[in-house]
Parts: C-alpha cells; sequence; structure tokens
C-alpha cells in the first residue's frame, strides 16, 4: 500500500502537470517538427505554469479533503471522535484553501510586478508573437 502512495504522489507532482502543460503547434509539411512538450517560450512563463499546476492540483486536494471530512461527520453516528475528526478536517481544508488562495494572490502581484504589469501566472498566457 506504501509504495501505491508513492507511485499516486510521483504521478500527481511529477507527470501530470507537464501532460496538462503540453500544447500543439503547427509544422511545416516539408519539415521535420519537435513539438514543445511545456508550451513556454520564456523562463517567466514556465514557472508560472508550474505554479499554476501546483496550486490547481492543491485546490484539488483541498475540495478532497472537504468531502472526506463531511463524510467522515455525517457518517460519525454520534460519536464525539468522529465528529471532531470530521470539523477538524473542515476547519484545517478551509485553513489550506485560504493558504492557497493568498499564494496564488502574492505569486500573480509578484509576477505582475517583475514583467512590468504585462502578463499574469494563468497557464492559459499565449506566448508573444
Amino acid at each position: 500500500m506504501k509504495k501505491f502512495k508513492i507511485y499516486l504522489l510521483v504521478l500527481f507532482l511529477f507527470i501530470l502537470p507537464f501532460s496538462l502543460l503540453a500544447g500543439e503547434t503547427e509544422c511545416p509539411t516539408d519539415s521535420t517538427c519537435i513539438d514543445n512538450p511545456i508550451d513556454a517560450t520564456s523562463p517567466e512563463q514556465f514557472i508560472g505554469n508550474v505554479i499554476n499546476a501546483v496550486l490547481g492540483i492543491s485546490g484539488s486536494l483541498a475540495l478532497l479533503m472537504f468531502v472526506y471530512g463531511g463524510f467522515t461527520w455525517m457518517l460519525s453516528g454520534g460519536s464525539p471522535e468522529k465528529v471532531s475528526k470530521g470539523k477538524n478536517t473542515l476547519v484545517w481544508a478551509t485553513i489550506g484553501l485560504v493558504v492557497i488562495f493568498s499564494s496564488y494572490a502574492l505569486v500573480n502581484f509578484v509576477f505582475t510586478g517583475l514583467s512590468g504589469g504585462s502578463t499574469t501566472t494563468t497557464a492559459a498566457t499565449t506566448p508573444p508573437s
């Protein structure tokens, strides 16, 4: 079971973000092209894409913790320990979401300040022509 958790962690932290960042580009018909798997034309854009992927995964994990805490509370059967466990899970998931939103706002503010206000850290940002 421990190996399965490690494999799942590796999948979510390393493989999945890069597959989400992959994009398609057009290639001339008479040449051989290699697709850019990270779809970033600058280091700033790459770092922004990685940060967005990490924050998206963190938000998804917070949602899962909300569901887990709710089920724990609802299925506690009146047991004070399980009710307390469910409430604590919901409280800590809320604190985690506040931290995630604050970190996104801070990263967005820093990247906007560093780039002179012309770009954001969203993964959907189109590269400059």
